[in-house]
């Protein structure tokens, strides 16, 4: 063998011996479970688009004879699935007794309505046993619930503009 063949087998030995011994040498090993968690808590947003009745006419379309003004608006919400209750709408800020009442921006004349839960307007909307009871959400996305309005014809009101501001919350 020539100096060069063992210089060459050299080399290659040392390599290996490094390969071999670079790894840690474990004499044994054991376990342990790593616990991970999360807690989801049930959360509920709500939002609502304008009750809008349009122009109400004492003398004619909604005299005693005529018929009712009636208007939609939505609530929305969007609940952690499994989450909400019940939605109530307050009695608004000009409300007498339990009557819901717009109130005139120049005149002061107040202008009964109601909101209901129901198409047919049978079923009042509002707080304690008018609440409108709701099934827990079947996933997070968000559910429109229409609220029906109604101003019953005969009133004798002044012209004016009429608002009332009514606080819609989702118990959950």
């Amino acid at each position: 063998m020539n100096t060069r063949q063992w210089l060459v087998s050299a080399l290659i030995a040392g390599a290996l011996i490094v390969a071999a011994k670079s790894g840690p040498s474990f004499a044994g090993s054991n376990s342990s479970n790593l616990n991970v968690s999360a807690a989801v808590q049930a959360n509920c947003t709500i939002s609502t688009s304008a009750l809008g009745f349009g122009n109400y006419d004492p003398i004619s379309v909604n005299d005693s004879g005529g018929s009712d003004l009636d208007g939609t608006g939505i609530v929305t919400i969007t609940c952690t699935k499994g989450s909400g209750l019940d939605i109530t709408l307050g009695l608004g800020n000009n409300a007498v007794g339990s009557q819901r009442k717009l109130i005139g921006t120049a005149s002061g004349d107040l202008l009964n309505y109601e909101i209901y839960q129901n198409a047919g307007r049978t079923t009042v909307w509002s707080t304690g046993a008018d609440k409108q009871t709701i099934t827990a959400a079947p996933s997070k996305a968000a559910r429109a619930f229409t609220a029906y309005g109604r101003i019953v014809k005969g009133q004798d009101i002044s012209a004016d503009s009429y608002s009332d501001i009514v606080v819609a919350i989702v118990n959950f």
